[in-house]
């Protein structure tokens, strides 16, 4: 058997199926590089933990890639439901989301904020 067979049995053996229903809310942004460090700071320490006082919210994850001329973030919150995501982004729920601090930081972003179902995870 090959290391990739090996490898992919023992990570396919890990998946399953989500017993409830998750909502994932995927959004990006982009920050000139000289502000990349602020950006991340400001969503770990301010943001995030301001999330998980939303009733319904579960964690999230923080992506970053840092490019020549920006740095992408690549920010997905886990949510109970989209009931507890509108309790966070209020009834235009697809619209993002920001701390004033951060509009001053970011670059550009996306102007919706994506949401799925969480169907399989394997963490």
């Amino acid at each position: 058997m090959s290391r990739l067979s090996r490898t992919s049995d023992s990570f396919y053996g890990k998946l399953k199926a989500c017993e409830t229903v998750m909502i994932a809310r995927h959004w990006r942004g982009w920050t000139e590089p000289r502000n990349a460090d602020a950006y991340e700071a400001l969503l770990k320490d301010k943001v995030l933990p301001g999330l998980s006082q939303v009733q319904g919210y579960r964690g999230g994850y923080v992506l970053r890639s840092d490019g020549r001329d920006e740095t992408e973030f690549v920010v997905i919150n886990f949510f109970d439901s989209l009931e507890a995501v509108k309790i966070f982004a209020g009834a235009e729920y697809t619209v993002p989301v920001f701390e004033p601090e951060a509009r001053v930081l970011l670059l550009r972003v996306e102007p919706v904020a994506n949401h799925y179902e969480v169907r399989v995870q394997s963490l």
